[in-house]
């Protein structure tokens, strides 16, 4: 494996590991979203990735395309694409998972699974209660994930990532995919029983974009940041 230091990352990928997932985080939200899940699963690295504009890269813009995000992201994780890999990406972030899969294709790295969590099909978008809201609103959906994740929501925090939130909704918002390239990996598409924000029969038209195998995990629309195990089963099992 080449060197993998890099912002996108944080920490190193391990050297031992037979595959990777790479756990890209929803709307207005850093790497941190995944601090309830485990470094691996056996011989599967489980590997958040940090998004420019949050966390520890506060300081940098936040791309406004999807496409844009797609493209400095497979930049960056080429390198530690020596092993089999996949993507995972829930609700905003199964889109740039999606485009960024079609990015890595085209540079002759396409993975070996995509992971798509409560999200419609590209065709069938933009969906969603965010691209109407206020910021607000979006404050306080923010404050309910910290609070998800057993934190204390902090004010001028808040304030600071609702503008994060605000980009990433306007780039969901920009985002129209009338005619979505087709992957050549498998797509997993994740539906929850008891989202109310993305219903499972609403991901019906992943398999325009390449061939999908549908499964249905119990739990809300949340649920995936505590890493049940059947989630990791899910995200692991075609790897090993």
């Amino acid at each position: 494996m080449r060197t993998t230091r890099t912002r996108w990352l944080t920490r190193e990928p391990a050297p031992a590991a037979t595959a990777r997932v790479f756990l890209l985080p929803y709307a207005g939200c850093g790497a941190g979203l995944f601090r309830n899940w485990p470094k691996e699963r056996g011989p599967v690295d489980l590997l958040p990735v940090e998004l420019p504009g949050r966390e520890t890269r506060l300081g940098e813009p936040v791309p406004g395309t999807f496409q844009e995000l797609a493209s400095a992201m497979a930049d960056a994780l080429e390198p530690c694409l020596d092993v089999p890999y996949a993507l995972f990406g829930h609700c905003w972030s199964a889109l740039v998972a999606y485009e960024a899969a079609v990015q890595l294709q085209a540079r002759g790295h396409a993975p070996a699974r995509l992971f798509v969590s409560s999200q419609v099909a590209p065709q069938d978008g933009p969906v969603g209660r965010m691209l109407g809201m206020t910021d607000d609103e979006m404050a306080g959906e923010l404050g309910t994930t910290i609070r998800a994740l057993g934190g204390q929501p902090h004010p001028e925090l808040v304030a600071l990532y609702t503008r994060v939130l605000r980009a990433d909704v306007d780039a969901s918002r920009r985002y129209v995919v009338p005619e979505p390239v087709r992957v050549s990996c498998p797509v997993t598409a994740i539906g929850w029983t008891d989202d109310d924000e993305v219903a499972p029969a609403s991901m019906r038209g992943w398999p325009v974009c390449g061939d999908t195998e549908f499964v249905v995990l119990d739990g809300a629309h949340h649920r995936f940041l505590d890493a049940p195990r059947e989630l990791l089963d899910v995200l692991c099992g075609p790897l090993h």
